[in-house]
């Protein structure tokens, strides 16, 4: 039997990093290949559980780089591409958004002519619900997958223009695809420049842990277990060219999610520290996830028992953690691979 390949982009990532090893383990069948060009935030060091199985291979390439992408996709003659890699701390992206737009966008497109290029399956395209923009606080109002675009941080619209490339290559050239829209993710190997992970981080050696503005915000927040479960029944199950949104109904201001954290720590509230809010701020984002239960899926993590759960997996975890923090796992890099 030829074994089918999977392309995964950004698999040294958060979400990434949890699918890669959701699929290696999941489908021995498939062979995953996972594509990262480990920039500051990409960590190895979360697959050091399935490095040596046969079915994961891992490359270190730019997505931006249209040779590369080229020569690789020609070679390997992947069947499937699921799509990752992407700059998105939205604090960055205000500072830098010239990197955003070459990696989120660039990227993209060199990634859809070479599947074009090869035939690809179907090429799964995962963004973001920060590309609707913002909802005011009328808790009876949500995003679904008409929602117009209207991104208001150079992140949100580098994944907008993202996400509208890979409409055009469907409707133009006849490129197999889907798009997912996932709210707040959370949960294991969470890079510490996120709420969640900064919080926990912060609150374990007593530092300032810092809020924007009031910390009325509010996010939908999703397992990421509960993502990658949504990512592969779209990737199995997902019609041509649709949109699916994804999110756990799992609301909450910013303000809640860190006392909830400092809470389960044992920590003081003294610690929370008031900043100055982020330029364009969105209010509240809130997923309707309709389309993509009718499909099947449906969220096994309440808020409650998911932050608990990802608050102890730090705590049991402290030398993946202290490496992170540490940077020594870039050492680890240069021994495994030789980068």
């Amino acid at each position: 039997m030829i074994r089918k390949k999977v392309l995964v982009t950004g698999g040294a990532g958060f979400i990434g990093g949890n699918f890669v090893q959701y699929f290696v383990n999941k489908y021995p069948e498939y062979d995953i290949y996972n594509l990262d060009l480990l920039t500051y935030a990409g960590d190895l060091t979360k697959h050091r559980d399935i490095e040596a199985k046969n079915n994961y291979f891992f490359i270190k390439a730019d997505i931006a780089d249209r040779a590369e992408i080229n020569a690789l996709f020609e070679r390997e003659k992947f069947d499937y591409v699921v799509h990752f890699a992407a700059e998105s701390h939205v604090d960055r992206s205000i500072s830098e958004p010239g990197i955003f737009v070459k990696t989120n966008v660039l990227g993209t497109q060199i990634l859809l002519d070479a599947a074009k290029q090869i035939n690809i399956t179907k090429f799964v395209h995962v963004s973001t619900d920060e590309v609707y923009g913002e909802l005011d606080f009328d808790l009876t109002t949500f995003f679904t997958e008409k929602t117009p675009l209207q991104p208001n941080s150079p992140y949100s619209a580098s994944k907008a223009s993202s996400d509208l490339l890979v409409r055009a290559y469907h409707e133009t050239f006849g490129l197999p695809v889907n798009i997912t829209r996932c709210s707040n993710n959370y949960g294991p190997y969470h890079f510490p420049e996120k709420l969640i992970p900064l919080t926990i981080s912060r609150a374990l050696s007593n530092q300032k842990i810092p809020v924007y503005g009031n910390g009325k915000n509010i996010r939908d927040w999703l397992h990421v277990f509960d993502h990658c479960a949504a990512i592969d029944l779209v990737f199995h199950e997902g019609l041509n060219g649709e949109v699916y949104n994804v999110g756990g109904h799992n609301e909450r201001t910013n303000i809640e999610v860190v006392k909830t954290i400092i809470h389960l720590l044992g920590k003081s509230e003294d610690l929370i520290d008031f900043v100055t809010d982020r330029l364009g701020h969105d209010k509240r984002y809130a997923i309707d996830p309709t389309k993509l239960e009718k499909l099947g899926w449906k969220p096994t993590y309440t808020f409650e028992t998911g932050i608990f759960q990802t608050v102890q997996w730090y705590l049991n975890n402290e030398q993946w953690w202290e490496e992170i923090i540490s940077g020594d796992y870039k050492k680890y890099f240069e021994q495994q691979y030789g980068l």
